[in-house]
């Protein structure tokens, strides 16, 4: 695969996924779009874990590094606490 940007490799596969759920591709390409989607589904992957890593390395506590997973609640709860 050619080098491409997260956001490149996710426009791709979106363009996929809806040339996949249209049908009016034969099943030969079909497959080969399909594959190319699993490649670009895993490259997203592996960015999107190489990013987790790097914010883990910049979440330290008392000079240590200590991961602290995000969760979707969490950024509620700090919204409505900016809010109120």
């Amino acid at each position: 695969m050619a080098k491409k940007s997260f956001e490149e490799a996710l426009e791709a596969l979106e363009q996929i996924t809806q040339e996949l759920e249209h049908g009016d591709l034969s099943l030969e390409k079909s497959l080969k779009k399909f594959d190319e989607g699993i490649r670009l589904a895993e490259y997203c992957n592996a960015r999107l874990e190489e990013a987790q890593k790097k914010v883990d390395i910049l979440l330290r506590k008392d000079g240590r590094i200590e991961a602290v997973p995000f969760t979707a609640g969490e950024e509620e709860r700090a919204d409505s606490e900016d809010e109120g």
